[in-house]
């Protein structure tokens, strides 16, 4: 990974835009930004996450509007693929993959976070789809390598 990839990616995580502004794709980031900052308004993300860190869980989910916060996964991950995409000089096929599952897992963890526990402890909106990222991060490099393996041959 390059110095430009790893510092766009850094900034997507910072804030879903930067890097697109920092490239000089106005628009794109601006898009970004507005997108980010009116989701995370609507799906209270703020909120959660504060009550999450204090592991008040069950505050976290009161306040959790799951229709918007489902939009933010997607919106991050597309964010910080474009930012890797645009700063990745060799091109790498499939690239995306990695990406694309994560979004769909953490979508999936956002789902499923007012309900499901690990050994009776429930992680809320913050920490359970967390804990799904790892696994759309291993699943979409899997996919990548499959599928580069498959066109080999």
């Amino acid at each position: 990974m390059t110095k430009n990839e790893l510092e766009s990616i850094f900034w997507s995580i910072a804030m879903p835009g930067f890097p697109q502004l920092l490239n000089g794709r106005l628009i794109k980031g601006i898009l970004f930004i507005t997108l980010e900052i009116a989701i995370n308004i609507q799906s209270n993300v703020n909120t959660v996450l504060l009550l999450n860190f204090q592991g008040k869980i069950d505050e976290a989910i009161e306040h959790t509007n799951y229709q918007w916060l489902m939009f933010y996964p997607c919106l991050y991950f597309f964010s910080i693929w474009d930012a890797y995409k645009d700063a990745n000089e060799e091109k790498s096929p499939l690239s995306f993959l990695p990406f694309v599952f994560s979004a769909y897992l953490v979508t999936v963890g956002v789902m499923y976070s007012s309900t499901f526990t690990i050994r009776g402890v429930l992680l809320g909106p913050l920490w359970f789809p967390l804990l799904c990222l790892p696994i759309g991060l291993l699943v979409g490099l899997i996919v990548k390598q499959i599928i580069i393996y498959k066109r080999k041959n």
